[in-house]
């Protein structure tokens, strides 16, 4: 009898913890959460599997939440060994459309409208710069 009770209670323990678990997974917070009104103008990510993958965005906010703004970089793709930029430009201003890959991402006459800069290095270092192109 006493086997039976505590294998019931280990099953019903185990089922518990498995649901917080799959709860947990399911309500990560995410992009929509965010109170900034993040829109994704533009990206670009070379076509290069074998070396360093570069990755370029161009993203719109409502409003600079910085913070935000760090955590919409964190949860951008980002390859072991590659880059990845995030620019961010406020909703009202001149937004570039085109991207071209190295060091500079867009025409630079764009570059006073830029609000922010995320960027994630090869090895995984993270620089969030505000107005870093004045």
């Amino acid at each position: 009898m006493n086997k039976k009770i505590f294998s019931y209670t280990l099953t019903i323990g185990i089922l518990v913890l498995v649901g917080f678990i799959v709860k947990g997974t399911f309500n990560q917070p995410g992009i929509d959460e965010m109170k900034a009104g993040f829109k994704e103008i533009a990206k670009f990510r070379n076509a290069n599997n074998t070396g360093p993958v570069q990755r370029i965005y161009i993203v719109t906010v409502k409003d600079s939440v910085w913070k935000e703004m760090e955590d919409y970089g964190n949860l951008m793709p980002h390859t072991k060994y590659g880059n990845t930029k995030v620019y961010y430009f406020m909703a009202n201003s001149n937004v570039p459309t085109a991207i071209q890959p190295g060091e500079v991402n867009f025409d630079p006459s764009f570059n006073k409208f830029c609000i922010a800069l995320y960027e994630k290095s090869a090895m995984s270092q993270v620089a969030f710069n505000k107005n870093p192109l004045y």
